[in-house]
């Protein structure tokens, strides 16, 4: 039994972490909903689901290169995992190099194909999809 302790530990942290980015988040939700932008809010509460569905889409998509799948898998094992290069519970910097992190595989995955995949595979409105494509720059392809 003492050997799964570690074990118990690490998958208990990390519930503790993801319930409080989840409350954040919906207290960031909730502001706007109070500030009388709604639009905004439901944007805003869609974005981390529409970001998987992205994901997802792009794992199965025959077009894109084995290498590129590979990445995209270290990335979600990356978010997945509870420790980081900065830790979560440090406020905004632990935060801020998950979305580097996210913001650097998107690009090497999706500059080759100018966004050409990102624009068909994204599942949210139009105004979150300017958002990611703004941080990708997808304007100059990368050698494949």
């Amino acid at each position: 039994m003492v050997r799964y302790a570690p074990i118990v530990a690490d998958v208990s942290s990390l519930l503790i972490v993801a319930a409080a980015i989840v409350v954040v988040y919906a207290a960031f939700v909730v502001a706007l909903i109070v500030a009388g932008r709604r639009r905004d809010a439901r944007d805003v509460a869609r974005f981390i689901p529409d970001c998987i569905v992205l994901l997802k889409r792009l794992l199965g998509d025959p077009r894109v290169p084995l290498r590129h799948k590979l990445l995209l898998g270290a990335l979600v094992g990356y978010l997945a995992f509870p420790i980081d290069l900065v830790p979560d519970f440090i406020p905004v910097a632990g935060q801020i190099d998950d979305v580097l992190v996210v913001v650097l595989a998107l690009r090497v995955v999706l500059r080759a194909s100018r966004g050409e995949l990102l624009r068909e595979h994204w599942p949210g409105p139009e105004s979150s999809l300017h958002f990611v494509l703004r941080f990708v720059d997808t304007s100059t392809p990368v050698e494949k």
